[in-house]
């Protein structure tokens, strides 16, 4: 049995985030990757979704909940993922993916 979706007010989906809000969080990621934080996390090496070690150049930041559904840049939404991972991420949440990969990529959302 799947669950169903959750809807916002008199049953519709919830709104996706306006092209503003966006940019305002692509303007904070970029901040974001410039700070000694991030930095410190990209020298681990160390990929969130595989494991992996990876040179720095090889690693990207990852929203767990992406922009494009709501996901905000801060700290506790992005992750240092290799360009593998977050290629095959996509637009999807974290939960999602591991929801797809159990299910031999035989559901979409």
């Amino acid at each position: 049995m799947v669950a169903k979706r959750q809807r916002g007010k008199k049953g519709r989906e919830p709104a996706a985030p306006s092209p503003e809000s966006v940019k305002k969080e692509k303007e904070k990621a970029k901040a974001l990757k410039a700070s000694v934080w991030w930095q410190n996390q990209l020298e681990k090496g160390e990929c969130y979704y595989c494991g992996q070690n990876f040179a720095k150049k090889d690693l990207t930041m990852d929203h767990i909940v992406p922009v494009s559904r709501g996901g905000k840049s801060t700290r506790g939404n992005v992750v240092v993922a290799c360009k593998p991972c977050n290629s095959d991420k996509k637009y999807y949440t974290a939960a999602e993916l591991i929801l797809k990969n159990q299910m031999n990529s035989k559901i979409n959302f």
